[in-house]
């Protein structure tokens, strides 16, 4: 039996993160008060408003949770669904906050929902719904640079960021940081290089590192490396789709692509940008030439042959019902919180390897991190030094040459002088969060053996960092 905590069919998604965390707490040596304190959602605002629709009016319902004040400012995205709820928006909240613990970054963990399916409203009401959203938000000091950073997720992109970010500075005419009220925004409006694909090189990045351990992979009867590993991806979206991307750059082969209207597979590979291109242009990734089988059903998709799942979509879609199904070995969770406990218990007993949401989706918050700072510092990555290295580097390969007296192609004097842009600074700095974070996690599940998943051993770690951040509040001893 695995030592996760198994929950019961009907309970909450707030409700496993919590079972998660208690699980964790017990091999932590922190005091119940403090555990109790870090596990709560600080604060809970739930708030509707009126927006005119055609000829009358319709009454929005919006949220947004401030799991931990921690680190300052909290940080989450805001979703745009039919299906979110007051509950989802605590979970990804708290999850938000162990995520930012578990790969380093220096917020508390907040989420925002607004219930509303975006296909059903046009470009100008989407945009009164965000502006008053915010509006509400700025009012309760929900929102701020250093209060509380919004960001993209599941039914929001940089447009909805932009008015944000637009509507914030107006009310706040005189903030020289005002633009840092949220991150994910367009290059044009002060983003960043690179944020858009963070999420799904993130993941690509986490699942280059866990088969990258002999150890592991020795285990699960898998060589090392992603080279001719095969790997089905559920969901098409922005965090499916790069996860596909780097995925493939990497070595992989992408044989299986779901999405809600249907799955394909192909055991030799399939185009993932010509299956992106087909959706575009047909609606649906069914029909595509390229593929082999089809199921009219998505979760048949996932239990086709491979060597890694990739749950891109939502969450609750490895279930107890389709676990026993599954041909993976190794589960990297692109989705918040798509595998139930009860779920992972089994595959874990199957001896198969979940590589946890709080870290493999963390791409996203990291860079997302690296524009809140280009915001406050007002100055692009690589602006000031960029030259400088470029001439010094120029200087270098002129003296070596001018010692040989071997010279050098002009490929080869151009690869060596470059100097690094934002995008390159960016990717640097997310693959070296995603390699060390992982590893630390190993290492805390190798000092605690019992904790025995990964999943267990990254809330160790946050639990334990965060805990370090309250005292050193002087809020505990």
């Amino acid at each position: 039996m695995s030592n996760l905590i198994i929950s019961d069919q009907d309970t909450h998604f707030f409700s496993d993160v919590c079972a998660n965390f208690d699980h964790a707490a017990q091999f932590t040596k922190h005091d119940a008060g403090l555990l109790d304190q870090i596990k709560s959602c600080n604060s809970v605002y739930r708030f509707r408003f009126p927006i005119r629709k055609g000829d009358g009016f319709e009454v929005i319902d919006a949220w947004r949770v401030e799991h931990s004040h921690h680190q300052s400012p909290t940080k989450g995205g805001i979703r745009y669904s039919e299906m979110v709820n007051e509950d989802e928006v605590m979970a990804l909240a708290a999850l938000m906050t162990y995520k930012c613990a578990i790969v380093n970054v220096p917020f508390g963990g907040a989420k925002g929902g607004i219930k509303i399916n975006p296909k059903n409203y046009t470009v100008q009401e989407l945009e009164n719904i965000t502006r008053r959203y915010t509006v509400e938000l700025t009012k309760k000091n929900f929102l701020g640079p250093s209060i509380d950073v919004p960001a993209p997720d599941y039914g929001s992109g940089e447009r909805e960021m932009s008015w944000i970010a637009d509507t914030y500075a107006t009310m706040n005419p005189n903030q020289g940081d005002a633009l840092g009220c949220v991150t994910g925004k367009p290059i044009a409006l002060h983003g960043i290089a690179g944020r858009r694909e963070a999420t799904g090189r993130g993941v690509a990045i986490a699942a280059r590192e866990c088969v990258s351990v002999g150890e592991d992979m020795q285990k699960l009867g898998l060589t090392t490396g992603l080279t001719g590993k095969k790997v089905i991806v559920q969901g098409l979206g922005n965090v499916g789709y790069y996860s596909a991307k780097f995925l493939s750059e990497f070595g992989a082969t992408i044989v299986g692509l779901c999405e809600y209207e249907g799955a394909i597979y192909n055991e030799d590979g399939l185009d993932y940008e010509a299956v992106f291109q087909h959706r575009k242009a047909t609606g649906s990734i069914l029909g595509f030439a390229g593929a082999t089988k089809e199921f009219t059903r998505s979760g048949e998709g996932l239990e086709q042959p491979c060597d890694i799942l990739v749950p891109a979509a939502l969450e609750n879609q490895i279930t107890i019902e389709n676990v026993r199904n599954l041909q993976a070995k190794i589960i990297v969770e692109g989705a918040n919180g798509p595998t139930t406990p009860e779920a992972e218990a089994i595959f874990y007993e199957n001896g198969g390897i979940i590589v946890p949401d709080m870290y493999a989706n963390a791409g996203g918050v990291t860079v997302s991190y690296f524009e809140w700072l280009k915001n406050l510092s007002h100055v692009s990555f690589g602006r000031m030094n960029r030259r400088f290295e470029e001439n010094s580097n120029l200087n270098i390969v002129n003296m070596v040459e001018g010692i040989t007296g071997v010279s050098l192609t002009p490929l080869q004097r151009e690869t060596i002088i470059k100097g690094a842009t934002e995008l390159e600074l960016v990717n640097s700095g997310l693959e070296d969060t995603m390699i060390r974070s992982y590893h630390e996690i190993r290492e805390t599940l190798r000092n605690n053996p019992e904790a025995k998943t990964l999943r267990v051993a990254a809330f160790v770690g946050a639990i334990n960092k965060i805990a370090v951040s309250y005292q050193n509040l002087g809020v505990w001893p």
